[in-house]
């Protein structure tokens, strides 16, 4: 075979690369302006967040040169501080559902120091449902309508007590005094201890994502788990739900352990979030990294095969969540993202801004009044009330 002229060039070039240990993704690092470690933040060891992050943090490392360094904090509001504040985390996988408590200033939130944020990329749809032990009377989600119902109850994430306090019982078509007579709320401090209450003895019920390995642990614990049917089509039982949890979407469950799969309950999307003043160039790199290196990390881990960008196009169609400019520029770059899309993301940063705005203003006022500034303060919410008053929610775009 006929050698090209420029082969022994290009051939001892390479040859030069090997020599010195630069492999040829690393010599693509000039292409992109990611920093030299990415910190990102993750629920819990035991969470798909962590596991999937884990897969293709390396992967990165060896195309770009950029080391990652995965940190699993469990409590939603401190990954939030630590992302937002502390700055020691560049990004973080945060759900749809959970980025709404932090702008809107939800429970623990209300007296957290309000920042905008954007989302950079999709990392998942996570399938949630509620899980009872093998061997349990319940049969239904009727069934916990009969009273005496121990419910485990998230403490470390304010969209996780709300989905068993306040959409659990609107679900049933419970009102708040009969949740309160039939149903008992046992407070969980982690969210493996959340779901393994029911293999415990401890709940009789508990909400909990299908894909984490803390459920295959319960698969095959001694009796097994079931999970409890929330009928797609019962309209009225999710319109209840969804009053609650805006951000969620009904589905037929189809990822995660084997018990779940068939079963009605609803998908939670998780994002990648950074800090809106994150630079435009750090967004844009990564999101190009995440989309041509796609086929390289998608078998890490099977919810890695969610960050397609066709899923991320699929998402922002019903997404309320403002996307980074960084993100949008590459986006725009590759033709999947349109004028429409301007137009919608345009106002969920207007939207966000004006939630941050009245916030920090309910903050200054609390403070100039020496007000303790807490969510368990009710002067404090009489004034976060004021401020926010009359302000649009966030809600999925359906």
């Amino acid at each position: 075979m006929k050698m090209s002229p420029r082969a022994p060039r290009s051939l001892l070039s390479l040859a030069c690369a090997m020599a010195i240990g630069v492999s040829v993704g690393v010599a693509k690092a000039e292409e992109y302006d990611l920093p030299r470690l990415l910190v990102i933040g993750t629920p819990g060891t035991s969470s798909g967040s962590f596991a999937s992050t884990n897969g293709w943090a390396p992967i990165l490392k060896e195309q770009l040169g950029t080391n990652s360094r995965v940190v699993p904090e469990d409590s939603e509001p401190q990954r939030y501080r630590r992302l937002t504040e502390r700055r020691d985390i560049n990004m973080s996988s945060v759900s749809s559902a959970e980025m709404r408590f932090q702008v809107e200033g939800i429970g623990a939130y209300a007296g957290m120091e309000p920042v905008p944020q954007r989302m950079l990329w999709h990392h998942n749809d996570t399938p949630w449902g509620f899980v009872v032990s093998g061997d349990s009377d319940i049969e239904t989600m009727d069934d916990l309508k009969k009273g005496g119902v121990r419910v485990a109850q998230g403490a470390f994430s304010p969209p996780m007590t709300t989905a068993v306090q306040q959409a659990l019982p609107a679900y049933l078509g419970m009102t708040e005094e009969e949740a309160s007579e039939k149903l008992e709320f046992v407070p969980a401090s982690s969210y493996v201890e959340n779901c393994r209450s029911v293999v415990e003895g401890k709940a009789d019920v508990a909400y909990c994502a299908t894909i984490s390995s803390v459920l295959s642990e319960m698969e095959g614990a001694p009796g097994g788990i079931r999970w409890l049917n929330m009928d797609i089509d019962n309209k009225e039982a999710w319109a209840g739900f969804l009053e609650h949890r805006p951000m969620v979407v009904p589905t037929t469950i189809t990822m995660g352990v084997s018990t779940a799969k068939g079963v009605d309950g609803l998908a939670s999307n998780f994002v990648y979030a950074v800090p809106a003043d994150v630079d435009d160039a750090f967004a844009y790199s990564l999101a190009k990294w995440f989309h041509q290196s796609f086929d390289d990390y998608k078998g890490t881990h099977p919810l890695a095969t969610r960050m397609d960008v066709d899923i991320f196009r699929d998402y922002l169609d019903r997404s309320p969540i403002p996307v980074h400019e960084g993100t949008v520029r590459y986006l725009k770059e590759i033709d999947v993202w349109t004028e429409e899309d301007d137009a919608w993301n345009n106002e969920a940063i207007k939207k966000m801004d004006a939630w941050i705005e009245a916030r920090k203003a309910a903050l200054a006022e609390a403070r100039e009044q020496g007000v303790e500034i807490s969510h368990n303060n009710e002067d404090f919410m009489a004034i976060y009330r004021k401020h926010t008053e009359g302000l649009e929610g966030f809600r999925s775009r359906l």
